[in-house]
C-alpha cells in the first residue's frame, strides 16, 4: 500500500514531472511479466504443493527491489518534491528522464512482479488452513488483518516522508537522526525516502507467515514438473473449466473488476492531490482515514460470505463501487471526497474477501491452485489495460479541459469497468463454498 497507493505514483507524476502514461506503462510491464510466468507458477503450486517457499522467496525479492528503488532514487535522481530537506532547484518544465529514471522504474517492476507472483501460492494455501465452512471468515480476517498491517506500515513509514507521526506528532531532530541512521538512504526526507523502510517493514510483517504457516501435504521432494505441460495446461484448464459451471464466467468477471480496482487504487492518491486539491503530504491522513473502515468492512464481509453466500456479497460490493464512483464524479470537492472515501473504505475489502470463496465454491479443492493461477493470469492481463486507459485519458484531456475534468473522466472509465463486471457476474451460479464443484 505504501508504494502502490500512497507514494510512488505521486512521486513520479507530481514530484518528478513524469506522465501518468509512464507510470501506467511500468505497471503494465509488471503485469505482463506475471501473465508470462503464471502458467509455470501454477504448475509448481499444484505439482509439488510446496507453496510456502515460493511465498517467502517472492516476498524477499520484492523487499530487496524496494530497497533498490530507495537507493537509486536518493543517489541518482534530483531530490525534489514535498517535505524534501534542501530540495534541488530545477528549471520550469523539468521532468526526470534517462537511465536513473529507468533504473527506478525497473526496480519498481521487479517489486511489483514479485508481490503479484506470490499470490497464487498464497491463495492456494487457504484450503489447507481451515474447513470449507470457515473459509469466508478466514478470508475476511486475513483481508482485515492486511489492512491493519497497511495502517501500521503507513504510521511507521510516514516519519521518513515528513518527520511527522500521524495524526500530527512532529518528531524532533534527535528521533529522526536515530531513524536515518537505522535506515540508510532516507536522510533527505520526501516520498523517495519511504521506499527502503517500506521494504524492511514488509519483510518484518511477513515473518509470522515464514515461521508459523507450513505446507500440510507437500509432494515428495524431486517431484518432476512438466514445464511444456504447464503451458498446455492453460488451455486445458480453460477446457476443464467447462466442467465446472460458472467458472469461466467468474474468471472473466474478475478480469474486469480486478482491473478496475487496481487502477483506482493505484491512482487514488494522485487523484486526491491533483484533482480534488488536497495539500501535498495530506494524502497520508487521507489514506489512514480511508483504510481504517476497510478493516471493519472486511470483517463484516467475511461473516456475510458465510451467511449469505460469496456470490451475493461480491455482487453487493461491485454495485457499491459503481454508486460510490458515480458520486465521486458528480459531487466534486474535498468534503464529498471524505464522505465517499469513508464509504469506499468500508466497501473495499468486499472483493478480496468474497472472490476467493466464490472460486472455491466452483472448483474442487485439489484443483484450486491452477484456477487461482488462471484467475490471476486473467486479472493481470487486464491490469495492462486499465492503467493505460487512465494514463491516456488524463494525459489526452488535461491540456484541453483542465486537470479536474481529465481526472474525473478517468474515474468514469473505472466505473464503467465495474458495470461490465457486475453484468458478467450475474450468470455465475450462487453456490455455498462446501458444495461439490
Amino acid at each position: 500500500m505504501n508504494i502502490a497507493t500512497l507514494y510512488f505514483a505521486v512521486w513520479l507524476v507530481s514530484d518528478l514531472g513524469v506522465s501518468n502514461t509512464t507510470d501506467a506503462i511500468a505497471n503494465a510491464v509488471a503485469s505482463l511479466l506475471v501473465v508470462i510466468s503464471i502458467p509455470f507458477l501454477g504448475a509448481l503450486s499444484d505439482s509439488r504443493r510446496r507453496r510456502k517457499p515460493w511465498v517467502v522467496g517472492f516476498t524477499v525479492l520484492s523487499c530487496v527491489a524496494l530497497a533498490v528503488m530507495g537507493y537509486l532514487g536518493q543517489t541518482l535522481l534530483p531530490l525534489v518534491g514535498a517535505s524534501v530537506d534542501r530540495p534541488s532547484t530545477m528549471p520550469n518544465g523539468w521532468h526526470a528522464t534517462g537511465a536513473p529514471l529507468f533504473g527506478v522504474l525497473a526496480a519498481f517492476v521487479v517489486a511489483n512482479f514479485a508481490y503479484q507472483a506470490a499470490q497464487p501460492f498464497y491463495n492456494a494455501m487457504m484450503p489447507e488452513l481451515v474447513p470449507p465452512e470457515e473459509q469466508g471468515r478466514l478470508s475476511g480476517f486475513g483481508t482485515a488483518l492486511g489492512y491493519v498491517g497497511s495502517i501500521f506500515g503507513v504510521l511507521l513509514v510516514a516519519p521518513f516522508f515528513n518527520a511527522v507521526l500521524p495524526p500530527g506528532i512532529h518528531l524532533g531532530s534527535g528521533v529522526m537522526s536515530v531513524l536515518h541512521n537505522g535506515f540508510p538512504f532516507t536522510a533527505h526526507g520526501g516520498r523517495v525516502s519511504t521506499f527502503l523502510p517500506t521494504g524492511v517493514l514488509f519483510l518484518l510483517f511477513s515473518v509470522p507467515l515464514f515461521l508459523v504457516c507450513r505446507d500440510h501435504n507437500p509432494a515428495p521432494k524431486g517431484t518432476p514438473v512438466d514445464w511444456k505441460k504447464a503451458v498446455r495446461d492453460v488451455g486445458q484448464t480453460l477446457k476443464d473449466a467447462k466442467q465446472h459451471p460458472g467458472t469461466l464466467r467468474f474468471i472473466l468477471a474478475s478480469f474486469v473488476y480486478q482491473d478496475a480496482i487496481g487502477t483506482i487504487v493505484g491512482f487514488m492518491t494522485l487523484y486526491a492531490v491533483k484533482a480534488v486539491g488536497f495539500k501535498q503530504g495530506a494524502e497520508i491522513t487521507l489514506f489512514l482515514v480511508l483504510t481504517v473502515p476497510s478493516i471493519f468492512g472486511s470483517y463484516i464481509y467475511g461473516h456475510m460470505v458465510d451467511r449469505f453466500g460469496p456470490k451475493r456479497c461480491l455482487q453487493t460490493t461491485l454495485l457499491l463501487w459503481i454508486v460510490l464512483l458515480a458520486i465521486m464524479i458528480v459531487v466534486p470537492g474535498q468534503t464529498a471526497f471524505w464522505i465517499v472515501g469513508l464509504a469506499i473504505g468500508l466497501n473495499f475489502g468486499g472483493v478480496p474477501t468474497a472472490e476467493r470463496p466464490v472460486l472455491l465454491s466452483l472448483v474442487p479443492d485439489g484443483e484450486a491452485g491452477r484456477y487461482f493461477s488462471l484467475m490471476l493470469l486473467s486479472s493481470r492481463a487486464a491490469a495492462v489495460v486499465g492503467p493505460l486507459i487512465w494514463g491516456i485519458t488524463v494525459d489526452g484531456l488535461e491540456s484541453s479541459f483542465g486537470t479536474a475534468i481529465a481526472y474525473r473522466a478517468a474515474v468514469m472509465t473505472v466505473a464503467a469497468m465495474f458495470v461490465i463486471a457486475a453484468f458478467i457476474l450475474r450468470g455465475v451460479p450462487n453456490k455455498p463454498v462446501n458444495s461439490p464443484a
